[in-house]
């Protein structure tokens, strides 16, 4: 009797460690903030999406950040938030002579897009803060002799900026076939205040981004890579106008396939580059100040390397660990009529609702490994691939791959949350959208087979819509 009992309750645990070990991450049960069994629905990002919906929503660390890594998260987000200063100071010190923002954190402000002063102020802001960037370049694609790819409209005292964006905007109201009225704005920049040759306009090609969310950046670096290249082998849809591609970087001798930016022309989380061309603060990669050459140097005192690539770590560990915010509001009808006018106008086509992470786990910067990332699926609500946009959205500026033309899908999860994380809706990669709607409307080419869907829509269908993809 003994013989056998030892050997049933063997077998039982056996039969218990074979189910457990079947049991992958997606299919186990994820709590909401309540201790509920969340909806299936609305987990956007699998263990790594959060049930936050306040200002905090896109600033919120994944459920898997636990014991010595929240140290980590929150010695990231620090220096993520930290405004830095000139000065040789090792922790906030080494910002300039050249930059366009204090810190991460002023142009993401809770890990969002802050309200740049385009709109504000006309263009670069006063007091050393815009929460723009600028790319300037020739006709023909290269750089000026004394610029780089990026106008610095900020400066240290004592430091003359590049030069400074001017902004404005021209309104036209249309209708919807309904009667209801929409307007659309167009901007209009030009370089004012030039620190050295003063470039004509029409040898100029100016390309203005406002911040991106930093909504599923961990996801987005762990991307089963394969799958993306499946998606864009599919993404052919003649009867639509639709063909996208991806984007691909050359990177220290290697070819990346570009995930991040609004034209995926970046393969990590440029982290190291953001320090150097954002904050003027030199590191390992990117050792030389990025004014190294220009009048700017003059009387400025060199601090060397600015911030450890360990200090750097911890922010790419921030960014890589920050959670994703849940669906909400899933089993609404209105949002249900939404989802079903989404894919009545095709806009699934690019903004694909499920992807997957790879097997293997992301590296961070500095070797760490992140296995919690892995095995998952997501709902990005974006293909990450290159579609042509139209003449009206034609920034003219080329990076890798893109044409001025071409811009990544943009992924909407957390969308529907950016009015409270950061109080506005602009949207598109400058800003002139104010809304959800004048995004839709300014799709051209490749989008213009959703835009005229949704503008043949009833004035219900189309708020349906809208109220589906602010439940992202």
């Amino acid at each position: 009797m003994e013989i056998k009992t030892y050997r049933i309750i063997n077998v039982m645990i056996i039969i218990f460690v074979m189910t457990f070990v079947a049991c992958t991450k997606e299919d186990a049960e994820i709590l909401d903030n309540y201790g509920n069994v969340a909806d299936p629905a609305s987990l956007s990002a699998g263990t790594s999406t959060v049930f936050e919906t306040g200002m905090t929503a896109y600033d919120t660390p994944a459920k898997w950040v636990t014991n010595e890594l929240v140290t980590r998260f929150y010695r990231g987000d620090a220096l993520y938030d930290r405004p830095r200063t000139s000065g040789e100071d090792p922790l906030i010190g080494g910002k300039g002579p050249l930059y366009a923002g204090s810190s991460c954190g002023s142009c993401h402000t809770n890990a969002g897009r802050t309200l740049p002063t385009l709109f504000s102020q006309g263009g670069t802001g006063a007091g050393g803060f815009s929460a723009q960037l600028v790319y300037i370049t020739k006709k023909d694609g290269s750089f000026f002799r004394n610029y780089g790819r990026v106008l610095h409209d900020q400066s240290i005292y004592g430091v003359v900026p590049e030069g400074k964006l001017r902004a404005s905007y021209t309104e036209e109201t249309f209708r919807f076939p309904d009667g209801e009225e929409y307007s659309l704005m167009t901007p209009h920049y030009e370089i004012v205040e030039w620190y050295a040759d003063n470039i004509k306009p029409e040898d100029l090609i100016i390309d203005v981004r406002i911040p991106l969310r930093h909504v599923g950046l961990g996801q987005m670096m762990a991307l089963d890579l394969d799958e993306l290249q499946e998606v864009a082998r599919r993404s052919n849809y003649p009867e639509y106008g639709i063909s996208g591609r991806l984007n691909t970087i050359p990177e220290r001798n290697i070819t990346f396939i570009g995930i991040t930016g609004n034209k995926a022309q970046h393969a990590d989380l440029t982290i190291e580059l953001g320090f150097s061309s954002d904050l003027g603060v030199t590191n390992d990669r990117y050792p030389l100040e990025i004014s190294e050459g220009q009048s700017q140097m003059l009387g400025y005192s060199h601090y060397g390397i600015q911030i450890s690539t360990k200090d750097m770590e911890h922010v790419d560990f921030y960014l890589h660990a920050l959670g994703v915010p849940a669906r909400r509001n899933v089993n609404d009808p209105t949002v249900k009529r939404g989802e079903e006018n989404f894919y009545r106008a095709k806009c699934d086509l690019c903004h694909t609702p499920t992807l997957h992470t790879r097997q293997d786990a992301p590296t961070l910067i500095n070797g760490t490994r992140l296995p919690w990332l892995s095995r998952q699926t997501i709902h990005p609500y974006s293909d990450f691939l290159l579609h042509d946009m139209g003449v009206e959205l034609d920034s003219h500026y080329s990076s890798g791959l893109a044409m001025g033309c071409e811009w990544r899908t943009t992924p909407l999860w957390g969308i529907g949350l950016q009015s409270r994380v950061n109080q506005h809706t602009h949207f598109l990669h400058d800003g002139r959208a104010r809304n959800i709607t004048e995004a839709i409307m300014w799709h051209g080419r490749e989008g213009a087979v959703s835009r005229d869907i949704f503008k043949q829509m009833s004035r219900e269908d189309r708020d349906a819509l809208i109220k589906f993809v602010e439940s992202l």
